[in-house]
Order: C-alpha cells, then sequence, then structure tokens
C-alpha cells in the first residue's frame, strides 16, 4: 500500500495536536499571528518571505500554506515566483560561497 511522503493535513491532525499539547500550539499561532501582523513590513511582504524560506527549507506544508496565503494577501503570482528565485538564488549562492571551505582545504592539503 504506497502512503504519500507528506500526508495531507486534516481535522485528525488538529485535534491531535490541540488534544497532546494545547498551550504550546495555543502559544504558537498566538506568536505565528503576531509575526504576520502588519507592521513595519506589511503581511503581504512577510507572506513573501515565508514563501522563499519555506522554499529553502523545503517544507511542503510551508509552501502551500504560506503560497496561499501570499495570494490572499494580494501577491501576484509573479511576485510569488520572483520570491522564489531569491530563495533559488540565495540557495545556489550559499552553496557557491562555501566552496571557499573546500578550497582552504585543498590548498592546505597541497601545502602539507
Amino acid at each position: 500500500m504506497d502512503q504519500p511522503l507528506y500526508p495531507p493535513v486534516g481535522m485528525e491532525a488538529g485535534r491531535k495536536r490541540r488534544e497532546l499539547t494545547p498551550k504550546p500550539l495555543e502559544a504558537f499561532k498566538a506568536f505565528s499571528a503576531a509575526v504576520f501582523a502588519d507592521g513595519a513590513l506589511p503581511a503581504k511582504t512577510k507572506e513573501l518571505v515565508a514563501v522563499a524560506v519555506a522554499h529553502v527549507t523545503q517544507c511542503p506544508y510551508c509552501i502551500r500554506g504560506h503560497t496561499k496565503s501570499a495570494l490572499r494577501a494580494g501577491a501576484t503570482e509573479q511576485e510569488i515566483m520572483e520570491a522564489i528565485w531569491v530563495a533559488t538564488e540565495m540557495r545556489a549562492g550559499a552553496a557557491y560561497a562555501h566552496s571557499a571551505l573546500a578550497i582552504d582545504v585543498m590548498q592546505h592539503a597541497h601545502g602539507s
């Protein structure tokens, strides 16, 4: 029997979370609401940041949830895709930048 790698989040999962840890769940929901509220950055911008971060952390639930939230906050499909490209560049750029570590090891290996 094939099961999906990432099962859909349904009512049962939410009920179980509340049942097992109601206070942390309540605190997390309040924290999340405060973080994504309009502030120095508008909610739309925060959701675009979340879409980008979700792609870097590769959380499928976050990708789906924050893409929907970004659309609800007024983000366009083009803005969402551009945010994803920013995340892509940052991830690729980090891999490239960290090549300095390999170069350092190679230089020291030749010097020993």
